[in-house]
């Protein structure tokens, strides 16, 4: 069921979070936690799944004690006022643009190893152009952009499935080539481990973009934080997978030193197929760029909207809410962040990037899991169905500072610092009244109900919606 149709169900509601957290992450973050610890990072892939997880849960409750607004924005400003509230948005907003810096970078890596030979001022032509093309789709034809994403959805994710189906394959034709890949099974010490969790867990992060107001689902008591366990489990099993099959198929000095795992790895695993192995190479490579692209395009579509009712609320320029006069988006904000986060991929690279990202990340996690529990005490009767109200709230602000606690101390510094920014933000251009309603994300709760059906419909559910409908169809005849 859809929302143009009734409410969520438990179904529609797993596949939007599922169609949430998946997407060109996985192309990033890929062995990525190899390069520091070695095939011990498969454990980590699912530590940081559970991780995520029971913030998710914690999110989930928010929603359903508050369940006509959404977001950290406004589940913050409720539980502890107008100025924390407005520090959780602006902490959300940078950890947004440093996610959305990664990008570029990570595009330039996948296009490198498609056409070889592009030097360094090549990579920052190739990242302007990457940033280019985001800020010219959120800027023309947003409705436009997201026919395309439903388009290319499967296209972008049927090469991850090719990859895990190629592993399975390879592991059993060549057993003992598979086998040696994971010696030795561990090759860091605690700070390596640490550093692998961090860098892993920015994969699981949008699930907060997956909280719809409770109003929308069928028995928000346990249709939400059920669809949260499943999807989860199915993103957790899906990147595991995935990743089981790259380490299987590289030994470990290729993948330490490999931009573009996931190419690599197809190189290797399809070889008998002699000069077709080349053709899958390219697939997988060109599937990266476009997801890579549609998951910036995105980014910076949810990213823009929040900068813009922040400032319509008076907490930023309001500039930032000038609307193009033909288009009818809000262009200030979409070239501020591209402009910003163009000079962020020059500048840093991917690690330091989602250091950066899940710091703040980290610090928005941690006040929103502390005012659920302050909003479970506040209203005791609707609490009263949700189940783990007293734990799982606690252990996501545990965990959410544990997050905290692994990044560097340079790191650290530079996210507190620029934190710190809001502060005079807040104190210069705040209304001094308080703070209205957070406007939801996506400013409506009708456009919120359309991008609900179109995630709905991500991811490789929408076959399954279909059959579904098909036998409801059957059965009435």
């Amino acid at each position: 069921m859809t929302a143009g149709q009734g409410k969520l169900s438990t179904f529609d509601l797993t596949n939007l979070v599922v169609g949430s957290i998946i997407g060109a992450d996985i192309y990033i973050a890929t062995a990525i936690g190899s390069r520091l610890i070695g095939p011990a990072s498969l454990l980590v892939w699912i530590a940081a799944g559970a991780v995520a997880l029971t913030i998710a849960l914690s999110f989930a409750y928010c929603v359903m004690l508050l369940p006509k607004v959404g977001g950290p924005y406004a589940y913050v400003g409720v539980a502890a006022g107008p100025f924390a509230g407005f520090m959780a948005g602006w902490a959300l907003l940078l950890a947004e643009w440093f996610s959305l810096s990664v990008f570029p970078v990570a595009f330039a890596q996948y296009f490198t190893a498609l056409v070889p030979g592009v030097d360094q001022l090549g990579q920052v032509g190739l990242k302007a152009l990457f940033i280019g093309i985001v800020v010219a789709i959120n800027i023309i034809g947003i409705k436009t952009a997201g026919r395309a994403n439903d388009v290319l959805t499967i296209i972008k994710l049927s090469p991850l499935v090719l990859i895990i189906l190629g592993g399975i394959v390879y592991a059993a034709l060549q057993p003992a080539a598979a086998a040696s890949n994971f010696v030795p099974f561990l090759t860091g010490g605690p700070a390596e481990v640490g550093q692998a969790l961090v860098l892993i867990f920015w994969a699981f992060a949008g699930f907060e973009l997956s909280t719809l107001p409770a109003d929308m689902a069928e028995r928000p008591e346990r249709s939400i934080p059920k669809a949260i366990g499943i999807g989860m489990l199915i993103v957790t099993a899906f990147y595991l997978l995935t990743n089981l099959a790259v380490v299987a198929s590289l030994d470990q000095p290729t993948l330490v030193a490999s931009s573009s795992p996931l190419m690599d790895a197809a190189a290797v695993m399809f070889s008998s197929l002699g000069g077709a192995a080349s053709l899958v190479v390219v697939f997988i490579g060109a599937a990266a760029l476009l997801s890579i692209l549609g998951a910036d395009e995105s980014g910076m579509l949810g990213t823009s909207r929040l900068a813009y009712a922040m400032s319509l609320d008076g907490h930023l320029p309001h500039a930032l809410a000038r609307q193009h006069p033909r288009f009818k988006t809000p262009y200030l904000s979409i070239l501020a962040l591209g402009v910003t986060a163009f000079i962020a991929s020059v500048a840093g690279g991917i690690p330091a990037l989602i250091n950066s990202a899940v710091l703040l990340l980290g610090l928005v996690y941690l006040a929103t899991c502390i005012s659920a529990m302050v909003l479970l005490r506040r209203d005791p009767e609707r609490s009263a169905a949700l189940r783990g109200k007293r734990i799982v709230p606690a252990a996501g602000a545990v965990l959410s500072a544990l997050l905290i606690a692994l990044i560097s101390t340079d790191v650290l510094l530079i996210g507190l610092a620029l934190l710190a920014v809001g502060i005079p933000v807040y104190t210069l251009l705040s209304p001094k009244k308080e703070l209205t309603e957070m406007k939801e994300i996506f400013l409506s709760r009708e456009e919120r109900g359309r991008w609900a059906h179109h995630q709905s419909e991500r991811f490789l559910a929408l076959p399954l919606h279909r059959i579904e409908t098909y036998l409801n169809r059957r059965k009435n005849i």
